[in-house]
Formats: structure tokens, C-alpha cells, sequence
């Protein structure tokens, strides 16, 4: 079993922060790559797949298989906008909708 942990400031980026543990296990992908994750326990388990990934895991898209869901993850709260460009280029290259995407607001450096 694999713990998450997911945080976010609720409204705005001063706001109260939220967090949320779950649970992970393997989905049976030889590399690791595909989860099934939970915030609720069993039998709750969702698809949580990791498409694509930096080289020394500065980002991640992670996804599932139906296309429905997409996050696009990075390590600075800020990335440059070439770097955030690409990875949504990537993204909707490997077949996800992204002008869904909505962007969580960060504080100012």
C-alpha cells in the first residue's frame, strides 16, 4: 500500500488549507506507472496513472484511461510558460482534453 497525500489552499491561496490522504496500490503495470488510488476507502478505487513524467521528476501528467480525468503536476508552483505550454501540448497529445484544465492559483514569490 502506497500513502497519498493531496493539498490545496481552498478558494484562494490564503485560504485554509485542505488535505486529503488516500491509499494506493498497484494496478498490475510492470513499471509502476498505473495505480488505483482511494480517498474513501474500498471499493471507491479510481484509476490513477502516471503517462508521462521529467527525468528526475521535476513534473507528471497523470491521468486514467477513459480520458476523463488529467492532472498536470509540477514540482515549482510557478512552472515558466514554455514548460506548462509543452506538457499541455503532451497531454493532449496522448489523447486527453485539455481545455478543460483549470489552474490552481499560487502566492507570489
Amino acid at each position: 500500500v502506497i500513502a497519498v497525500k493531496n493539498s490545496c489552499r481552498e478558494a484562494t491561496v490564503d485560504g485554509p488549507l485542505k488535505v486529503s490522504n488516500g491509499k494506493a496500490k498497484p494496478a498490475g503495470d510492470p513499471k509502476g506507472a498505473k495505480l488505483k488510488v482511494s480517498f474513501f476507502g474500498p471499493p471507491l478505487m479510481t484509476n490513477y496513472w502516471v503517462l508521462d513524467r521529467g527525468e528526475n521528476y521535476e513534473w507528471a501528467i497523470v491521468g486514467e484511461g477513459s480520458g476523463r480525468f488529467l492532472w498536470i503536476l509540477t514540482r515549482e508552483p510557478r512552472p515558466a510558460a514554455d514548460q506548462r505550454v509543452g506538457l499541455i501540448a503532451r497531454a493532449k497529445s496522448l489523447g486527453y482534453d485539455t481545455d478543460m484544465l483549470r489552474y490552481t492559483e499560487q502566492p507570489a514569490r
